[in-house]
C-alpha cells in the first residue's frame, strides 16, 4: 500500500497519538472513531492503519507509554536511605510529574475499563509496580518506627488517590505556587502516615 503523500512516520506516527490523547481526553475513548482522529491529524481514515492495528492498539500504547515515562522517570530519581525523605520526594515527584500531563493521567485512570483483559493486565501490572515503589517507602518508614499505618497497601492508594487530586483544581497564576501546593501535600501526607 502506498504512503499518503506528505507523509512521514516519524511524523504522522506521534501526530495521530497526540490527536488520540487529546480527544479520548476531551469526549472518551468510547465516543470517538478513528476517522475523528485521521481528520483532527489531516490524513485519510485508512492512512492510521499504517501506524495502528486499531483504536485498542492506540489506547494501549498512551497509556502503557505514559506508564513507563512514568516508572523510567522515578527510577531516574537518587533513593534516599531515610523513609521520611524518599516520602517527600515521592510526593514531590508525583505531582510535578503528573501535572505537566494532565491528559494521560486522565486517560490512565478513566480509560482503563475500556482495556481488553490482556492489555488491562499488562497497564494494571505496570501500576503496580509504582504503587509498589511507594509501598516500600511506607513499610520502610514503619519498621523504623517513624510511620504509624495499620495497612500499607491502604495507605499506599490513599496517599496517591490524595496526590492525584492536584491535577483536577491546580492551574499556574493560581492562589498557590506549585512550590506552595507541593509543602502542604507533603505536610498532610506526613501528618496521615506520621507516629
Amino acid at each position: 500500500m502506498a504512503r499518503t503523500q506528505g507523509s512521514h512516520s516519524d511524523i504522522t506516527g506521534p501526530r495521530i497519538r497526540k490527536a488520540a490523547l487529546g480527544l479520548f481526553a476531551r469526549h472518551g475513548y468510547a465516543a470517538v472513531s478513528m476517522r475523528q482522529i485521521a481528520a483532527e491529524v489531516g490524513v485519510q481514515a485508512g492512512a492510521l492503519y499504517n501506524y495502528t492495528p486499531d483504536k485498542q492498539s492506540l489506547l494501549f500504547r498512551l497509556m502503557n507509554e505514559h506508564m513507563q515515562d512514568l516508572l523510567s522517570a522515578y527510577g531516574e530519581l537518587g533513593r534516599h536511605a531515610d523513609a521520611s525523605e524518599a516520602l517527600r520526594q515521592f510526593v514531590g515527584f508525583h505531582i510535578r510529574f503528573h501535572l505537566e500531563r494532565p491528559d494521560e493521567v486522565f486517560i490512565a485512570y478513566m480509560e482503563l475499563r475500556n482495556l481488553t483483559p490482556e492489555n488491562f493486565a499488562d497497564i494494571e501490572g505496570l501500576r503496580r509496580s509504582y504503587e509498589n515503589a511507594l509501598e516500600a517507602i511506607l513499610r520502610q518508614g514503619q519498621e523504623a518506627g517513624l510511620f504509624d499505618i495499620t495497612d500499607t497497601k491502604i495507605a499506599t492508594l490513599a496517599v496517591i488517590a490524595m496526590l492525584n487530586g492536584v491535577m483536577t483544581w491546580y492551574r499556574a497564576g493560581g492562589r498557590l505556587s506549585l512550590d506552595e501546593v507541593e509543602r502542604i501535600y507533603w505536610d498532610m501526607v506526613r501528618k496521615s502516615v506520621s507516629a
